[in-house]
């Protein structure tokens, strides 16, 4: 082989090396804000609460975070975000959990509520012009060195400093859950209400506590989406992220790794369908890629994922 063909054959892997690096890196960024949603409402399911209002706290979360970025900055915003996801689910704690009221109803009622709120909030806040690009963002953190790497370089070690939270959160709310006294109140409340009553443990509190936890870290999540990524707030960007969460937990197993795997497995296929956009593919519609996501949502759902074990109390009274 000539020194041309090898020369055309390492730019050809330089820019495939390329390429894929760059869909890694998209695929780590769209995937943090469904890993920190997921993993919130990991820890509420395994306490027997589907927080379907999840998607409600993501937005509020988004809105908070796009008005207190600006007046205080971008660490204030993302504190703020989260406190405007954990009101909303004291709100569907309230209901849910104290007044015993159904959970899908409750949770669809509140994010079809914090929807419409945070929309007309927005337009008096902002106006009709909105913020435009004006809000604040967190920058990428790079780790000197390992940044560098080939291929997984730039997505796992230049990234905003919530994402390298969201991968250690992972970890820790694993063994959060499996090694820890409150964290065997939580699966005890989730499979074995009863016997959690025996040891002393007060179901109710559990729960709430585990419902306001899932909604501060959607309501992270939703300032994930403004401050690290967007760098603006849109009317109903949540676009079905909470229905997501929980599509995501159903496929991670109601385990915070598997959470953050599967939550991974979306954000790919995320990027793909941008990807496939921007490939310029003549006679297939765009819209067909935009539904990637939310098809593989329903496939999961749906138990094409197999046969998965939920927490025996999950969802009843």
């Amino acid at each position: 082989m000539s020194v041309v063909d090898l020369n055309g054959l390492g730019a050809i892997d330089g820019g495939a090396l390329s390429a894929g690096g760059a869909f890694l890196e998209a695929t780590v960024r769209t995937a943090t804000p469904l890993a920190l949603a997921a993993m919130g409402e990991c820890v509420s399911e395994r306490a027997g609460v589907i927080n379907i209002g999840l998607e409600g706290s993501i937005i509020a979360g988004a809105l908070g975070g796009t008005v207190a970025a600006g007046v205080v900055g971008v660490g204030g915003g993302f504190v703020a975000g989260a406190l405007a996801g954990l009101a909303v689910a004291a709100v569907f704690a309230l209901f849910t959990v104290r007044l015993r009221a159904d959970q899908i109803i409750t949770g669809t009622a509140i994010t079809l509520f914090a929807l419409g709120l945070t929309g007309t909030l927005y337009r008096s806040l902002f106006g009709t012009s909105g913020v435009a690009l004006s809000t604040p963002t967190a920058g990428a953190v790079t780790i000197p060195g390992l940044s560098q790497l080939p291929l997984v370089g730039a997505a796992l070690f230049a990234q905003p400093l919530v994402t390298y939270l969201t991968m250690v959160l992972a970890p820790l709310l694993a063994w959060w859950l499996m090694r820890t006294h409150s964290g065997l109140a939580v699966r005890a409340v989730g499979e074995y209400p009863e016997a959690a009553v025996v040891a002393g443990i007060a179901p109710r509190r559990v729960q709430a506590l585990a419902v306001l936890f899932a909604g501060a870290m959607a309501g992270l999540a939703g300032a994930t989406l403004v401050l690290a990524q967007a760098g603006t707030f849109v009317e109903g960007m949540s676009a079905g992220r909470g229905f997501i969460a929980i599509a995501i937990v159903v496929l991670g197993r109601w385990k915070p790794l598997g959470v953050a795997a599967a939550a991974l497995l979306f954000g790919a296929a995320n990027s793909l369908q941008t990807l496939f956009q921007s490939m310029g593919w003549s006679g297939v519609p765009y819209q067909a890629f935009l539904a990637l996501p939310y098809l593989l949502t329903l496939l999961v759902l749906a138990g094409a994922s197999g046969r998965a074990a939920a927490p025996a109390a999950l969802g009843k009274r």
